[in-house]
């Protein structure tokens, strides 16, 4: 062997060596940037993520030609394991005896909210438009999870082909809800301190079997005094847009569409300016600082909506029936007030369990809410295994929620069945 051949066979195995340790360099940055992300929010910067990652702010570019590389990088990485989550629970449907499909939506359910606690800060990137102009991110942030969509579509077409799941509900619909549950396990306001696996399991079991010991008919919940309460509210919501004639008025409307498009830590003073078509002074004069202009819109909203929660709680109604006026009053509120309610899940998404929002505190919510469902497990109404009334509390204030797309694909009254059928009543045949 010539002395050049004996050359390139010593260089190869220091090659490989550096490009390995390239590789996990690299997989560390990124570990890094995830947890600081998820933590800070995006207005983190490199040099935070570089000193989280105990390199230099220049070592790190030599990774990651910028901070939008890394957050390309992030959230690929985050579509390439639920797309592989997708396949493999649909490998696991093709198989000649597949598992019950109890089974099989519980794992995939466990498999999804792993994936989002592993992935936090592209989770929260996927709720917004891409932070920069880049057309990659930018793609990535708007990408549908279809994969595990389609794998949970298979898993609730074999349910309904065996007889466990009920017939009457859309499947893809009802896919796209049970996916995006499993992803919000991924929200530290949700999970708090429990496992991922344990709050996957409960929703789960919520979205399968539902709360209420009975299965409550329509007719019974909405001639309830809660749904009373939450109707008298609602309609007592005024259309309060800017007229144009107002400039403190004009520049909050423009302020709501900004931070519900792009998220409050990623949108500038001089982002509203240029949207409202006035100078970065002349909004400063307005309205102060972009923390003064997020609570005077938060603060009306918290009235509106902070006031029928009170209404509702108070009502002289079950456990079963306040959470179905609850929920009525989310999906109007996501209707009526969809840039504030936006704010205000990105506060809670984005926010440490202890962050109190703009609009209300979380807590308080949190302890009413495990007080009346305490209620009605002592009563009987209720019957659900949880591992704790602080985890089943955030869970059911989470799924309270209707996703926005749902709501816009099949309106109003339909969103409220849907949270009905995924919350209260179950979406299994019950066998007793």
């Amino acid at each position: 062997m010539t002395s050049s051949r004996l050359d390139r066979s010593a260089r190869r195995p220091k090659a490989r060596a550096d490009a390995s340790t390239e590789a996990s360099r690299r997989t560390e940055i990124l570990q890094t940037a995830d947890s600081i992300i998820a933590s800070y929010g995006l207005r983190a910067s490199v040099q935070q993520i570089a000193d989280a990652a105990g390199i230099l702010a220049g070592s790190l570019y030599h990774h990651f030609e910028s901070k939008e590389a890394i957050l390309v990088e992030l959230i690929r990485r985050y579509h390439d394991d639920l797309d592989r989550i997708g396949d493999e629970a649909l490998e696991r449907l093709d198989q000649p005896d597949p598992p019950p499909a109890e089974e099989l939506i519980f794992e995939l359910g466990r498999d999804i909210a792993r994936c989002a606690v592993e992935h936090r800060a592209a989770l929260q990137m996927s709720f917004f438009e891409g932070p920069s102009a880049d057309p990659e991110l930018a793609a990535l942030t708007r990408r549908r999870p279809e994969k595990i969509q389609a794998a949970m579509l298979q898993a609730l077409r074999a349910g309904r082909w065996s007889g466990f799941i009920r017939p009457d509900f859309d499947l893809p619909v009802l896919a796209d809800r049970l996916c995006q549950s499993m992803l919000h396990v991924g929200l530290d306001v949700i999970r708090h301190k429990a496992s991922s696996d344990t709050v996957a399991t409960l929703k789960c079991r919520m979205a399968l079997y539902g709360l209420a010991a009975k299965r409550p008919t329509d007719a019974t919940l909405d001639r309830s005094r809660a749904m009373a309460a939450a109707n008298a509210v609602i309609d007592s919501w005024t259309d309060d847009r800017d007229d144009g004639t107002d400039k403190a008025a004009h520049v909050r409307a423009v302020a709501r569409a900004e931070f519900g498009r792009r998220g409050y830590e990623m949108t500038t003073i001089r982002d509203i300016a240029s949207a409202a078509g006035l100078g970065t002074g002349t909004v400063y004069r307005i309205i102060g600082s972009k923390d003064e202009l997020l609570m005077s819109i938060m603060l009306n909203f918290g009235q509106k909506v902070g006031g029928a929660w009170t209404d509702i709680m108070a009502s002289d109604s079950t456990s079963i029936e306040k959470l179905d006026a609850l929920s009525w009053l989310n999906v109007n509120a996501l209707d009526r007030f969809t840039d504030e309610f936006r704010i205000q899940l990105a506060w809670l998404r984005q926010s440490t369990p202890d962050t109190q929002s703009p609009a209300f505190s979380f807590d308080t919510r949190i302890r009413e809410m495990k007080s009346m469902l305490a209620e009605g497990i002592r009563s009987g109404e209720i019957s659900i295994q949880s591992p704790s009334g602080d985890v089943l509390a955030r869970c059911v204030i989470g799924d309270g929620w209707i996703p926005e797309n749902i709501l816009r694909d099949i309106g109003l009254r339909n969103s409220q069945l849907l949270n009905r059928d995924t919350t209260l009543r179950g979406i299994a045949v019950r066998r007793r």
